[in-house]
């Protein structure tokens, strides 16, 4: 609640609308004629505050919604390389569990 005693702001956003949001961006990112500016999108993603707040307003509602939280891992899927876990072991330099 804001300090003021006034109500708290709605989300920018509903669920059905970051739902509606969601599938068009991964529809306009997998199209082939986009390819480049894809590439160019991964980029300039971290430089671009309101990809922030629209992630983090997602995020709010992946727990709220197992439609919107697959479409977002599709989504961070394309932007975030695939990652492959190290070996454990002795020697890996990780930390031992006790």
């Amino acid at each position: 609640m804001a300090a003021s005693g006034q109500p708290p702001v709605p989300p920018a956003l509903s669920a059905e609308q970051a739902k509606a949001v969601l599938a068009e961006v991964i529809k306009a990112f997998g199209a082939p004629e986009n390819a480049q500016r894809m590439e160019e999108a991964r980029d300039n993603a971290c430089n671009d505050m309101g990809v922030l707040k629209f992630a983090r307003l997602i995020k709010s509602y992946e727990s709220q919604d197992p439609e919107i939280a697959s479409m977002s891992g599709k989504l961070k899927a394309m932007f975030l390389p695939p990652m492959t876990l190290p070996p454990h072991g002795a020697g890996t330099g990780g930390v031992a569990a006790s």
